[in-house]
This record gives structure tokens, C-alpha cells and sequence, in this order.
């Protein structure tokens, strides 16, 4: 009879503290929660329009002058023309 060969234990190799998350990172992974508006937090429904290039391009510019998203800003003039309140 053959003798069994010996059990060998993996060797482990200890490993160091993991280094330190450089502030890019950090910054980039940060989590900011956006601000909803009321009424879109009770309920969304997505609408598609098509709109020519053109159009969609002058949407875009005004609302970046005026500081809000495209979105916000349709939101806004589709509440002014078509309020809650029509008889």
C-alpha cells in the first residue's frame, strides 16, 4: 500500500487596510436625492410628443436660460393652459 501524501493548509498572506477613497470619488458616488415636485410625487404619467429638431432644440436653450430642466418647464406651461379648475 501507498501512504496518502500529507494534507497541506493554503497558505494565507495577510493583506493590508484598504486604502482611502480619494475625495473625486467620493464626490462622484455621493448620493443627492432630487427635489420632487408635489404633484408629480402623487402621481406620473409618462406623455411623448414629436416635436421637429428645431423645436426641441429652442425647448432646450430656453430652459437652460431660465435655470430648470425641459420637463419642468413643459410642466409648468401645461399646467397654465390646462389648470384643475376648468367648468
Amino acid at each position: 500500500m501507498t501512504a496518502l501524501p500529507p494534507v497541506v493548509t493554503p497558505h494565507r498572506v495577510p493583506i493590508g487596510r484598504r486604502p482611502g477613497a480619494d475625495p473625486a470619488s467620493t464626490w462622484v458616488r455621493q448620493v443627492d436625492a432630487p427635489e420632487i415636485p408635489a404633484k408629480a410625487s402623487i402621481y406620473t404619467a409618462r406623455l411623448t410628443i414629436d416635436v421637429t429638431p428645431t423645436l426641441r432644440g429652442r425647448i432646450k436653450v430656453v430652459a437652460f436660460r431660465r435655470g430648470i430642466t425641459a420637463a419642468d418647464m413643459l410642466r409648468e406651461l401645461l399646467e397654465r393652459e390646462y389648470p384643475e379648475d376648468v367648468a
